[in-house]
């Protein structure tokens, strides 16, 4: 866990040096635009766990449906210790690429989906309930987090993956 803390910090570090450069600084990538919102501590040390941290910060574009750290929270105790040890890496990436979609999906063009193909290869199914918007059990609590290479549509609950 230290190793992931060290790393989470110096992403963090990161973060705040392209957030402290103003609008002169390029944009942040959707690693570092959810490690600076500060409520995705959990996701940013499963992306380094799973060594999936240089991925998303490549071109993309990637549509990342992020579940905070209450989201993780919410999960039965152990869980999250549990799919953060080595052995569990393979189940820990299906479950984190399940939350990304290839190219950039703005809440707009959300609101006209059924479904979304994601990363893992598996589907999501994007539905509306009053004016928000869900994907599958998740409720969307906020949209449309720009960074440089995708978005970020922050959601309330951790979406794990179908078994079959």
């Amino acid at each position: 866990m230290k190793f992931e803390i060290r790393n989470l910090a110096i992403a963090t570090v990161a973060a705040l040096g392209i957030v402290a450069g103003g609008s002169s600084a390029r944009a942040a990538d959707v690693v570092d635009t959810a490690v600076a919102a500060g409520q995705f501590k959990t996701l940013a040390a499963a992306l380094t766990e799973a060594g999936l941290v240089s991925t998303l910060k490549g071109s993309g574009p990637f549509t990342v449906f992020a579940p905070t750290d209450a989201a993780f929270a919410k999960l039965p105790a152990g869980t999250v210790e549990n799919l953060l040890k080595p052995e569990n890496k393979d189940k820990l990436t299906a479950i984190l690429t399940y939350h990304v979609v290839p190219g950039r999906v703005m809440a707009a063009d959300v609101v006209k989906l059924q479904q979304a193909k994601t990363v893992n290869g598996k589907t999501l199914k994007v539905s509306t309930k009053g004016s928000g918007v869900m994907i599958n059990d998740a409720n969307v609590t906020k949209a449309d987090i720009a960074a440089s290479n995708g978005v970020i549509h922050v959601v309330d609950t951790v979406i794990l993956p179908p078994n079959n």
